[in-house]
């Protein structure tokens, strides 16, 4: 290693490395973004294979490189050493297979491993004798691009093939005289899940993960590359640390993507145009498996729920004192159909004035994608700094401990993979979770936990004629349709019991349709659309739904009085 400014990341490669208590690293995560660092007084950007070839490999002396599309190949540097190799085909076709080129590259492991067997502390046979780059302590790497590709984690059946390439990768990192030999291999992969099982769970290999970019790696980036495109960056007067702060999240190929096109316009970025360029960036670097939640309400706008809106803002007020040991890590929110649950987080995310990300569906077809779905959306809230992250249906999203034969175990480790990231507590703080459903009975009990879910909330339908007619009454407004503080005792008397804000609605829509269709005034037409109301949810589901949210409450005060019996 050079003395060169180097990611964290790097940084802990290299402790293992030294300490000998690893000699064969897994890199995930961000594996195929650009990459930043420097290197003395010089600043530099490339990719992964980049990095790793100048800076973390650059004292060893053969560096072997395979990839599926492009075979095995030697670094120039390494060539002459390893074209003395008596088995070489340095110069002719290399192994292009995968079975082929890991039996290869086995195969010069072992050479080196038993010339250096041979070979003294000096580098030579004898003292005295001429040095011969044959017969000295070669210091090979290798590393395995789309390690995926290569040595995917197969499930279901036996690969026979597979599992021995699998086990050969593995012997490089557990055998003695590979161990007491300098050397290294590194298998690059996006995701942990992707990878064969036998060289994921062996306990010698460095699991390492490449994050996205944060506002602090972003910001020194962005001053290298504003001597590239200075139009681009102009309107910031080499202020970066702000659009570096906004654009966390965001892969750097992405940002420099942006700034290629602004630079060829000759477009200048804007503070305003950050946030709504970072949304479209992130989603496009997560391929559609979330969606930022953007809104420009407040609790202000939610109809009643005073002791929920309370305790909202009280954690608003928290968060952003950065008082955060009385911060939940977690809420569930839980009620019948149609009480508000998405639209209570929309006005959530408007006061809180965080990102808010919404888990789309991440569930594949192909086994092991799933998984790997959210291995990215993980990395992302890792990047993205204070956020809150809701998930909707919760019940259907969030797996189940009882493995079923029926997805091949696919909601078994989704509940795994959820309940880990959900429960990590350097998160409290900094990843808020929502979830929200109408069956909260079918999450599993271990995912609602306290260290999960701190705070449950109810949401119930309205429990008077006085409060349905209120909930009515602002959903029209909304429309411009205007009906009086006043009920009236005939009006208050076809209210239906139990009214929702998604029947509120509803029943708001056939205001405003009936008073421009058929000329009648605002009162007269809600009295009409009620003559012919029938609920939407039948009672029994609303009853059931109702005990479900009350049992699951975590404070009685959220618990309206016609309800807690």
């Amino acid at each position: 290693m050079s003395s060169a400014v180097v990611p964290e990341w790097s940084e802990e490669i290299r402790t293992l490395y030294l300490s000998g208590a690893a000699n064969q690293f897994i890199l995930s995560g961000n594996v195929n973004d650009r990459l930043f660092w420097r290197k003395g007084d010089e600043a530099r950007l490339g990719s992964l294979l980049d990095y790793l070839r100048e800076e973390q490999l650059e004292k060893f002396d053969v560096i072997l490189t395979y990839d599926l599309g492009e075979g095995l190949r030697v670094n120039a540097a390494g060539e002459k050493i390893f074209s003395q190799w008596p088995s070489s085909r340095s110069g002719s076709a290399m192994p292009r297979q995968p079975q082929e080129a890991i039996a290869y590259i086995s195969h010069y492991l072992r050479y080196c491993c038993n010339l250096g067997r041979t070979t003294g502390a000096g580098g030579a046979e004898e003292e005295g004798a001429d040095e011969d780059e044959t017969h000295r302590r070669v210091g090979v790497a290798v590393i395995v691009r789309a390690a995926h590709l290569v040595l995917p984690a197969v499930r279901g059946g036996l690969n026979y093939e597979l599992n021995a390439m699998a086990s050969v990768v593995r012997s490089w990192a557990t055998e003695t005289h590979f161990l007491e030999h300098n050397l290294t291999t590194f298998l690059i992969t996006e995701n942990l899940n992707d990878l064969h099982p036998l060289i994921v769970n062996n306990p010698r290999v460095g699991q390492v993960r490449v994050p996205v970019p944060s506002a602090a790696h972003l910001e020194p980036a962005l001053e290298h590359l504003a001597a590239r495109y200075p139009a681009a960056l102009s309107g910031f007067d080499g202020a970066l640390e702000k659009p570096a702060g906004q654009l966390a999240g965001a892969t750097l190929s992405s940002v420099e993507g942006l700034l290629k096109t602004n630079e060829f316009s000759g477009e200048s970025l804007s503070h305003e145009d950050l946030a709504e360029l970072k949304k479209d960036l992130v989603e496009k670097d997560c391929q559609g498996l979330i969606e930022f939640i953007e809104s420009h309400r407040s609790l202000d706008d939610v109809v009643g729920h005073e002791a929920v809106k309370e305790w909202f803002r009280q954690d608003i007020a928290l968060w952003r004192q950065n008082d955060l040991r009385a911060m939940p890590m977690g809420y569930l929110l839980c009620g019948p159909v149609g009480t508000g649950k998405t639209y209570l987080v929309e006005c959530l995310a408007g006061e809180a004035a965080v990102p808010v990300v919404k888990f789309k569906n991440f569930r594949d077809r192909w086994v092991g994608s799933t998984e790997g779905n959210l291995e990215k959306i993980f990395r992302l809230l890792e990047a993205l700094g204070r956020c809150v992250v809701f998930i909707d249906e919760a019940d259907q999203a969030l797996g189940s401990r009882d493995v079923g034969s029926g997805d091949s175990g696919v909601s078994g480790r989704v509940y795994s993979m959820m309940a880990k990231e959900m429960s990590d507590t350097a998160n409290r703080g900094r990843v808020l979770w929502i979830l929200a459903s109408s069956r909260p009975d079918l999450i599993e009990v271990d995912l609602k936990r306290p260290g999960r879910v701190d705070v449950k909330i109810p949401l119930f339908p309205a429990t008077t004629a006085e409060e349905g007619y209120a909930l009515i009454r602002a959903l029209c407004r909304k429309l411009k349709v205007d009906l009086p503080v006043d009920a009236g005792e005939e009006i208050a008397g076809m209210i239906p019991e139990w009214v929702t804000p998604g029947a509120a609605e509803s029943l708001a829509v056939k205001v405003y349709r009936a008073s421009r269709t058929r000329d009648l005034g605002a009162v007269e037409a809600l009295g009409e659309c009620l003559r012919e109301y029938q609920n939407p949810v039948p009672r029994e589901v609303m009853e059931f739904q109702i005990g479900l949210a009350v049992k699951e409450a975590s404070d009685m005060s959220f618990i309206p009085n016609a309800f807690r019996n």
